[in-house]
């Protein structure tokens, strides 16, 4: 199974210019945690989640419209390609931790992006009779590594039951 079969194609972006409130609208109209940065182009060069908008907004003494999407990512930009396959992509997710993947073409174009909900909704029970290309297994391993705590500060809480 390739990442092609699996991604979502009608992909909303914004640019770098784009500032925090209107990067935040449209993931509210579109229902979307995550857009995509791209150039004139449509050249993939980042993301920005609403978790990043959050903590800039938190942690700036500014208005979400005086903040440009630029100013919050990081430049770093993991993606993946249409024709690799889903388990090379699921590697790269559980290895950074990433619950969203653009998926771009040679030529850094943005073509898609493959979610965590879009690995789940295409994964097979393992009850079927066939071997899934895709699996529950596939899903609950990435989402494990994704969800993992970046900080070693960060305690694991506990349940714990008083009688």
């Amino acid at each position: 199974m390739k990442v092609h079969d699996v991604m979502t194609e009608d992909v909303k972006s914004c640019r770098p210019e784009t500032d925090l409130a209107a990067a935040a609208a449209i993931m509210w109209e579109n229902d979307c945690g995550a857009l995509p940065i791209v150039t004139d182009g449509g050249k993939a060069i980042g993301m920005i989640t609403d978790r990043d908008i959050a903590i800039a907004l938190g942690t700036r003494n500014k208005q979400a419209g005086e903040i440009s999407v630029k100013e919050v990512i990081s430049g770093k930009l993991f993606a993946a390609s249409p024709d690799e396959d889903i388990h090379a992509a699921l590697k790269l997710m559980r290895k950074e931790k990433l619950h969203r993947l653009p998926v771009v073409d040679s030529e850094g174009k943005l073509e898609g992006i493959l979610s965590l909900n879009d690995v789940a909704l295409h994964a097979v029970h393992p009850n079927g009779k066939t071997t899934p290309a895709l699996n529950y297994e596939d899903v609950v391993s990435t989402l494990k590594a994704v969800c993992e705590h970046r900080h070693p500060s960060v305690k694991k809480h506990t349940n714990t039951a008083s009688a």
